[in-house]
């Protein structure tokens, strides 16, 4: 049986890597959580001794390797450091994305994994899920001709930008990655597998302009629960209340052990979205060219309905529409004139990604397969959110080494 330590007992590292694990058959030998009660809750699911639970990742790598494999899902600035130390040890490592806060470190760690016996998966779940290999094998088949251009939008939602980016633990940046390189890493990683080609050269615009001070409704409280304005649409009432308590993001709330009430009475959740004590833009626009001259435009935007992806690929020969949301594909073939439109299966998690990357990821590790997208591939994505955000703030044109 495959063992895994997981470092990192949040939402991702327990809640989805652990369980999937579990439920595929791994065991869960070690845990690092520096919160003594969600600990405790996690250690209760898999059975993971006192003597095996650690509050830093430190003193578990201080015994050693006695584990196959490690799961990194701590908070972003801190995914550097024990993905080192794993990697010292000749650890294999399933790697939350953003792998890092500051772009030297991608060099660190491809340098760590090429020394080491062990490989670093990065969590790109996107490129595991049913319906993106679907895109990528028209891509393959050649019905589209030569890729000329890719039109993908990640519409983030207005009520998950509320949760995560305003309310959550990616509302500043720094500590936490910017707002395109935590949300979008995953879009971009997609934009380099379609065009299949290292990024060349990128711009970008993006500001927050809606959940700041000046734009707050006239009456409004401090907390969503005390607040006498209607119909606001980030009201955390209306949000979290209205869903499955049993899943994300109540999940996120209630970790710990806390009830959703006290939650929205005392914790970041309930806090009213116009307070200021967030800078991640709200949307955000990026154009890439890469090596092999495909042109990709990725908009990234919390005004939207839906929490889905959008995008079209456009080739010399036919045109692809797709709709993550609801699995809807369509090719256009411009030489016979015809069009075909089919569903793939989205269900689960980032539509199935992230079974279907536990699976993969699981699967090297028993030798029944290759290893799932290589670390430096998987850093293109990146250095693209890098060189993005410094095109955003410095209003230019950033090219890219190596593209």
């Amino acid at each position: 049986m495959t063992r895994v330590a997981l470092i990192g007992c949040g939402n991702r590292g327990a809640d989805v890597y652990g369980a999937l694990l579990a439920a595929q058959g791994a065991s869960i030998t070690h845990l690092v959580e520096p919160r003594p009660a969600r600990r405790a809750e996690v250690a209760a699911r898999h059975g993971v001794p006192p003597e095996q639970q650690f509050a830093h990742w430190d003193a578990f790598f201080a015994l050693g390797r006695v584990a196959d494999a490690v799961v990194v899902a701590t908070p972003d600035d801190a995914h550097v450091a024990p993905c080192l130390q794993a990697l010292a040890l000749g650890y294999d490592v399933l790697l939350e994305k953003p792998v890092c806060l500051h772009e030297a470190d991608l060099d660190r760690l491809l340098e760590a994994e090429a020394a080491s016996t062990g490989r670093v998966t990065v969590c790109h779940v996107l490129r595991a899920t049913p319906f993106f290999q679907a895109v990528q094998a028209v891509l393959a088949s050649g019905q589209l001709g030569q890729l000329v251009g890719i039109v993908h939008a990640e519409n983030v939602a207005h009520w998950h930008y509320a949760h995560s980016y305003v309310r959550g633990n990616w509302r500043l940046s720094p500590p936490a990655a910017p707002f395109l390189l935590a949300k979008s890493s995953h879009d971009l990683d997609l934009l380099r597998a379609f065009a299949g080609a290292a990024p060349h050269r990128v711009s970008s615009e993006g500001a927050l302009h809606h959940f700041r001070p000046e734009q707050a409704p006239a009456g409004a409280a401090a907390r969503c629960v005390e607040c006498p304005v209607l119909g606001c649409p980030s009201d955390a009432r209306a949000i979290y209340r209205d869903r499955d308590p049993t899943r994300w993001p109540v999940t996120v709330l209630t970790a710990g052990g806390q009830t959703l009430e006290d939650a929205l009475r005392s914790g970041p959740y309930g806090q009213c979205v116009y307070l200021g004590h967030n800078n991640q833009p709200d949307h955000q626009a990026v154009t890439v060219v890469f090596g092999n001259g495909v042109t990709a435009q990725l908009t990234v935007s919390a005004f939207t309905h839906n929490n889905t992806r959008t995008l079209k690929l456009l080739g010399t020969h036919g045109e692809l529409r797709g709709h993550m949301d609801w699995g809807e594909l369509e090719v256009h073939d411009f030489r016979t004139g015809t069009s075909r439109r089919w569903v793939v299966d989205t269900a689960g998690t980032h539509g199935g990604g992230d079974d279907g990357l536990v699976r993969a990821w699981l699967a090297c590790l028993r030798g029944e397969a290759s290893p799932p997208t290589p670390l430096a591939q998987s850093l293109d994505s990146h250095r693209l959110a890098f060189a993005a955000e410094r095109a955003r703030q410095l209003g230019t044109v950033v090219e890219l080494a190596g593209g």
